[in-house]
Formats: structure tokens, C-alpha cells, sequence
């Protein structure tokens, strides 16, 4: 691949000098043109630079989705710095864990966790915080975002080459404490690039950012990408309320539309008005960051004829788009072929590559593949072997190059010698009408050395037995699948994106922990 810019700073740069007065943000009433947004990031930049940070700093962003955000991550990268989305559904254990595994010095955050914040400079190596917000109070170490108004440097020249690390992507720790994935600029364009080839993003795109910007898959397809080709976004600060993301969808003009399957799983449901359908202007809806439920799927383009809704398949460490549905060819239960520039395989253990329709891991190689996980060389020699990333994903390949995912790797079920695939018997369990969202996980028996255990969260108001479930599944499944013990949960303990946490499930089963 052709790569015409070195990192993202230049990205900025070339569209506040080619189309200065284009909108690249829309936030709540306010429009911001490519070039206001140079000279706001330039700003944030020569502070950094007077505060002594260098090229290879880390400097965290705990941040809700702003146009904050976005200054802080173009402002560090233009200086060579390393910026670290953090989660801002963490709490302060897991908050710390991350900066001082990543050696953050500097933080930006959101006032409204500053809770979180407090014992910061007692147990981590940060030495400022600049806040988004209200600032709890300031001081030499609590700078107000707002108070920043530098003008940039006169001799400072960007050193910032390709294969530099452009961010640090920390995974959601659904199996243990999170790894800090590294990609380079390389990683991020090549991504970019291979989902442009397959989608055609132009200058009159318009994208809508309403999921937290830290996840990759946000960050790459609704942030950097919409960036790159210099089309506008619009921000949208919280999921909720949801009906100010469908306000805005329809005021900005929204064609590009990017969620999670709980977002589709609740658009499918709800009830909208007339007008709604006939302004929309969505070409295409893209799914990623969990399984896309095929019950969903259907009654999303039942309901909405214009758009098409394409699943993907992704990553944090693969920059993270590995594969999407084809706009003009899509096959049920499949995730598409992998996008330009990236290769698959389906594996068996030990790495020898499968027949097509055998089940086996996926492994995934190509430019979008990350540099390795921050201070754990031996784990990134576990995931990485010959340039081959293992994604710990089970699935298949159709003659087409079609990929379907079975399961996670580590969630499958052995029971009696056969393999028992928990996405399967899930399946199953959210097309019933009752059932909003259901998680299935093994159980450690003496008799079959593992058994399928359901965790089931009900439709509001909805009344239904396990025993009851149980006979619908037996219905559609056979009996080894039906699951030993179906328990009924007010809500799926959830990551931020909405894919269910088996771990937190695990340690519930075995008494160590509370739902």
C-alpha cells in the first residue's frame, strides 16, 4: 500500500490548508472547520512541549466523547508523544493499573470522573492533569482545557515517522488485567485504507460518534477515518438519551452510521416516527465490537429499507477491522471476506492451515497488525508467530473467503469429548420473544467434565421459568446442548460496547463474585 502521509497530525494539516472553512465537527449548536481545529491542536501541542513532554511520553486520556479528545490525541501525536485512550467505565484500581503498566506522565480527563482521580499523584507517575470541564480545582498540577491558548512553536518540525507508535490501545480485560496494544501509524493507516477500498469514503460522508471514542473500533472507523478522508463528524457525547442520536442523525444529515449490536437490537424495537424513515439519509450502518445476533439482523432490515447494515469482524489488536461484509454481497452468520491489504487463515493447533468449512482459529496477517502488547514480550510472542496474529477465535472459511465465527477460543465447551459452541445455543435463546440477551459458559462436572451453563437477561416486564427455556431449546437443539442450569439475571454484566463479560459470569458461578 501507498501511504501519502507519515502520521495524523499531517492528515489535519493537509485539510486545514486545502479546506480550511469545511466542517470536520459538529458538537451539540457549534460547527468546527478543519482549520480552527489546526490551531486548537497546534495550541494543545506547544503546551506539551513547554510541560517538557517528548517524543515516546505516554499521556492517558480518560475522556468522555469530546472534541477534547480529539485535541489531545492529534496534540500529543504532532509532538511524537503516545496517546492512551483509557476506558472511563474504569474504576480507580484498574485506572491506575493502566497508567503506571503504560508510564503515563500527563493525563487529560473529564471532570465529571474526577471521583476517580483523587489519590492520583500518590499512586501513579502523573505529574499533571488537564481537565475537561469543570475542573475540581486548580493549581500547578490541575490546568482548565479551556485556559490553554498557546501559539505553536516557529521552529518546531514534526519528527514522526510511519512505523511509530501512534497510540496505545489497552483491551477490555473480559479474560484478566488488559494489555496495552501498540499500533503504529502504519497499523492505523493500513486499515483505513483497506475499509475505504470496500466502502468508498469521500468528503461528503458525514460519520456520528456516540460510542466512547477510547474503544479502537470507534477510534479508527468513526475518529481517524472520517479524519483521513476529511469528512465532517458529528459528536455526540453520551449513548444517552438515544433519541438526541437519532435528533442528530436526521439535523446533520448522517449517512455513515457505526454501532454495536445492542445499539441495532434496540433500533429494530423501537418505535419511531413516520419522519424519521423518510428524512434519513444512512447509506450504510456498520456493526461491530461483538456478534451481531441473526434475530437482530433480520428485524433491522425489516424495518429499515434504505441503509444496508454490514457486521464486521475486528480487534483492538488488528487496528482492529479484520473483515466486513461486502455492500453489494452479504451471506447470513458471516462477518464478509477479509478487507484489502489483510490475509486469513483458519488454523488448527499447531498453525497448519485448515480446509475450507473446518473449524479452527483464526489468524490474521497483513499491515494492520499490531507492533506487540506494551512490557509482555513473551505474550506477544504467543499471539504473534511468523506474523501471524492469533485472534483466540474459532470459526471457518467458505470457498468464497467468507469468514463465520463460531465462538471465542477460550468460551468453548468440551463436554464428553464434543465441542459444544456457547454462540450457538445463544442464538437460539435471544429468538425467543421474552429473552433481550443471553450468555452461555462452561461448568465444571465430573461426570462430562464440562457442562453449558445459560445466563439470561428477560425483556422488560417479560415472565418466564428456566424450566420453561429449557423446553424451548429442546425444541431447537440437541440434548447435550441444552444447558445443566439457566439462570435468570436482571442485567449481563457488559463491557462498554455491550459484549457480554464470561468472565465476570465465571467467577459469579463459582462464588467469587456478585452480579
Amino acid at each position: 500500500m501507498n501511504y501519502p502521509y507519515n502520521n495524523f497530525y499531517e492528515v489535519l494539516l493537509h485539510h486545514s490548508i486545502k479546506r480550511p472553512t469545511a466542517p470536520a465537527y459538529f458538537i451539540q449548536k457549534r460547527k468546527v472547520t478543519f482549520k480552527e481545529m489546526l490551531e486548537r491542536v497546534d495550541s494543545f501541542a506547544r503546551f506539551l512541549e513547554i510541560d517538557g513532554i517528548k517524543k515516546g511520553d505516554r499521556i492517558g486520556l480518560y475522556l468522555a466523547n469530546s472534541l477534547e479528545f480529539i485535541i489531545s490525541f492529534l496534540g500529543a501525536q504532532k509532538i511524537g508523544a503516545i496517546p492512551v485512550p483509557i476506558n472511563n467505565f474504569l474504576k480507580e484500581e484498574e485506572l491506575t493499573f493502566i497508567l503506571n503498566d503504560s508510564k503515563a506522565k500527563l493525563l487529560v480527563a473529564s471532570s465529571q470522573y474526577s471521583k476517580e482521580l483523587k489519590n492520583l499523584f500518590t499512586n501513579t507517575q502523573i505529574q499533571k492533569i488537564i481537565w475537561e470541564g469543570d475542573a475540581p480545582k486548580l493549581d500547578e498540577k490541575n490546568i482548565a482545557f479551556q485556559e490553554i491558548n498557546l501559539k505553536p512553536s516557529q521552529n518546531y518540525i514534526p519528527n514522526i515517522e510511519l512505523n511509530d507508535i501512534a497510540t496505545i490501545i489497552y483491551t477490555s480485560g473480559t479474560t484478566g488485567q488488559p494489555k496495552g496494544a501498540m499500533l503504529s501509524y502504519k497499523n492505523i493507516f493500513s486499515n483505513i485504507l483497506g475499509i475505504e477500498k470496500l466502502l468508498k469514503i469521500s468528503p461528503r460522508n458525514r460519520f456520528i460518534v456516540y460510542l466512547p471514542m477510547f474503544h479502537s473500533f470507534t477510534l479508527t472507523v468513526t475518529v481517524l477515518m472520517p479524519l483521513y478522508f476529511g469528512s465532517a463528524v458529528v459528536i455526540v457525547r453520551s449513548i444517552l438519551p438515544f433519541s438526541n442520536i437519532l435528533k442528530q442523525v436526521l439535523l446533520r444529515g448522517v449517512n455513515f452510521f457505526v454501532g454495536v449490536p445492542d445499539v441495532y437490537n434496540a433500533l429494530s424495537k423501537a418505535k419511531l416516527p413516520w419522519y424519521f424513515h423518510y428524512f434519513n439519509r444512512v447509506k450504510f450502518y456498520v456493526s461491530g465490537a461483538a456478534a451481531l445476533p441473526q434475530e437482530t439482523l433480520k428485524r433491522f432490515k425489516e424495518k429499515f429499507k434504505k441503509g444496508i447494515l454490514l457486521e464486521g469482524y475486528g480487534l483492538s489488536e488488528c487496528s482492529p477491522v479484520v473483515a466486513v461484509n461486502l455492500p453489494h454481497k452479504q451471506k447470513p452468520r458471516s462477518v464478509g471476506p477479509a478487507i484489502p491489504g489483510v490475509e486469513v487463515k483458519i488454523v488448527d493447533e499447531k498453525m497448519k492451515e485448515l480446509k475450507r468449512g473446518e473449524i479452527g482459529e483464526i489468524v490474521v496477517k497483513g499491515d494492520n497488525v499490531m507492533q506487540g502488547y506494551l512490557n509482555r514480550p513473551k505474550e506477544t510472542a504467543k499471539t504473534i508467530v511468523n506474523g501471524w496474529l492469533k485472534t483466540g477465535d474459532l470459526g471457518y472459511m467458505d470457498e468464497e473467503g467468507f469468514i463465520y465465527i463460531v465462538d471465542r477460543k477460550k468460551d468453548l465447551i468440551i463436554s464428553k469429548g464434543i465441542n459444544i459452541y456457547p454462540r450457538e445455543i445463544e442464538e437460539v435463546l435471544v429468538k425467543h420473544p421474552l429473552i433481550k440477551a443471553a450468555a452461555v459458559i462452561g461448568m465444571k462436572d465430573e461426570k462430562s467434565g464440562e457442562v453449558p451453563v445459560a445466563y439470561v437477561e428477560l425483556e422488560e416486564g417479560a415472565k418466564i421459568t428456566p424450566q420453561q427455556i429449557k423446553a424451548y431449546l429442546k425444541e431447537h437443539l440437541a440434548n447435550f446442548k441444552i444447558p445443566k442450569a439457566i439462570y435468570l439475571v436482571p442485567t449481563l454484566p457488559k463491557n462498554a460496547t455491550g459484549k457480554v463479560l464470561k468472565r465476570v459470569l465465571k467467577e459469579k458461578l463459582e462464588g467469587k463474585a456478585k452480579l
